[in-house]
């Protein structure tokens, strides 16, 4: 973006702040969160910041939705309007997409602010474990860490940036935007601290090669196109007048980055030990809105910059998406720890979303936003009950520590049991819509052999959940076994909103189903 200037006259550029008011909201929120963090005592710090991130969340939401009503926008570009000097795409499916990321985003600061909602019960839990003072004090070091907000708003913004940027070198630096404040928030689980610290630095490390391969992709691009807009790459692909090599060794490089960031096999190492290490209601926000804006960002290079290619990158696409969905399912069966499960989990719904993407097509746009809204709410519950199984040292993660729970708290393990069966799939949930959204568009565009690799997988990942469910109902408690905790209102609005957006859509899919279409109808302005 830069100014031009014409006879001695600076001519500034043009900014449509009206279609990009839901991001600057976001950004302007986290710049307040940090001007709070610099000059308000920390004792009240925290209700500021609640009011600020999950206001400003919301706001943002409402705007979000002023802007894809906007009949000014859509009547005289049908598809969408490109903002910002040509740097952002206003188009419906990036709208549905953002909209996604803010009412999840919203549904994660709720357990977040768990984290810290009760300071003076956690300091009698703190003074009854054992260990000396120092590792006591960082226990209660973690509660009062209130950066986190900001640095989650940070992340929001650039996670709502992602999907929206119309060139590659915006869409990098909504890369750094979104992954810096990410790498930050993985280190703050002071219970955990090595394990904690240790994901952080390989998520840091891993993330830092990613980048440099996208990076490295976009100067490829730009030396066979002249351009890093999207629509000008797609036009000198198109016109097949440049040197085939550096596109396609610019696709594959800019794809690597793209595929760190949702976790597909094999750039997916980094995903179990992230999940494990980092708190788990960062945990939730990665699993849910990063994997959300992710995608955003693949199916638009993939449909409008690439959208000409498809027989070039479908094969090799092919092969990540069975990989994925194969390894996933297979590898986290002989996982032990509750949250490596659900990341393996993650690893092979990437796998799934990835035969929607394959199809090309508006039906596979519309089918993988639907899994990645229905998704998101499912994940996002799911760890708000890992949250409240507990022993004195913190969360009990590993599955043996489970075994039983069924009898001791039948409702938190039937929520939890009800997750499971929606990610497995299982009719009258949102997981069974969404994979059958996403199987019947990869049908339609000729990848029957993919849909029987998926079902496959189902199967395999369905004993997984249920192993796991059968420990929970089928298996007698430990004398020593964790409690289950009683949730705040803030948890407990986490779940609830989990359980209903599950059942909602899987019983009433239509609603989403039809805007996820109507978003698709145009795929992405050009």
């Amino acid at each position: 973006m830069s100014a031009t200037i014409a006879a001695g006259v600076i001519t500034p550029p043009s900014i449509e702040y009206s279609q990009l008011c839901p991001m600057l909201l976001v950004f302007g929120l986290a710049v307040a969160g940090v001007l709070v963090e610099a000059f308000v005592p920390r004792q009240a710090r925290r209700g500021i910041h609640l009011v600020l991130t999950l206001g400003g969340l919301a706001a943002a939401f409402v705007l979000t939705i002023v802007v894809a009503s906007s009949k000014s926008l859509f009547r005289d570009h049908a598809a969408g309007h490109v903002a910002a000097m040509g740097a952002v795409a206003v188009d419906r499916p990036t709208l549905f997409i953002q909209g996604t990321i803010l009412v999840l985003a919203f549904v994660s600061v709720l357990l977040i602010a768990e984290s810290s909602h009760d300071v003076s019960s956690f300091a009698a839990q703190a003074a009854a474990i054992p260990g000396s003072a120092e590792e006591r004090e960082g226990l209660l070091a973690g509660i009062t860490h209130t950066e986190v907000y900001p640095l989650t708003m940070f992340a929001v913004g650039g996670m709502l940036l992602f999907p929206a940027a119309n060139d590659l070198l915006t869409m990098f630096v909504a890369l750094e935007v979104l992954s810096l404040p990410l790498y930050l928030l993985c280190g703050l689980a002071r219970r955990r601290r090595l394990l904690s610290q240790e994901a952080a630095m390989k998520y840091f490390l891993l993330g830092a090669f990613s980048s440099a391969f996208f990076l490295f992709g976009i100067a490829l691009l730009y030396g066979f196109a002249g351009s890093v807009r999207l629509s000008a790459i797609a036009a000198a692909a198109s016109s097949d007048t440049g040197s085939t090599t550096l596109l396609l060794a610019g696709l594959a490089l800019v794809g690597l980055g793209l595929l760190f960031k949702i976790g597909a096999v094999p750039f997916h190492g980094w995903k179990p030990d992230v999940y494990q290490g980092a708190p788990t209601p960062v945990t939730a926000l990665m699993a849910s809105c990063t994997v959300v804006s992710a995608f955003g960002a693949l199916l638009r290079v993939f449909y409008v910059a690439f959208g000409q290619l498809t027989w070039d990158w479908r094969p090799a696409m092919w092969t990540i998406a069975i990989l994925t969905m194969v390894a996933g399912a297979l590898i986290a069966i002989t996982q032990t720890d509750v949250k490596r499960l659900l990341a393996y989990s993650s690893i092979a719904h990437a796998g799934f979303i990835l035969t929607g993407v394959i199809a090309a097509t508006a039906a596979g746009l519309s089918a993988s936003l639907f899994y990645l809204a229905a998704y998101g709410f499912t994940t996002i519950g799911a760890f708000a009950v890992v949250t409240l199984v507990r022993d004195p040292a913190g969360e009990a993660a590993h599955l043996s520590q489970w075994a039983g729970l069924g009898k001791r708290s039948p409702l938190v393990a039937g929520v939890f049991a009800f997750f499971l069966l929606a990610f497995a799939g299982i009719p009258l949930t949102s997981g069974f819509t969404g994979k059958f959204a996403v199987f019947q568009a990869a049908v339609a565009g000729g990848a029957v052999p993919l849909v029987i690799v998926g079902v496959l997988s189902s199967a395999i990942a369905a004993f997984f959940y249920v192993r796991v469910i059968v420990l929970m109902f089928f298996s007698d408690p430990a004398p020593d076994a964790p409690s289950v905790v009683t949730p705040s209102v803030f948890t407990s609005a986490a779940v609830v909103l989990g359980v209903v957006a599950t059942v909602v859509l899987g019983v009433v899919p239509q609603p989403l189903l039809g805007l996820a279409s109507h978003a698709a109808s145009q795929l992405f302005v050009r």
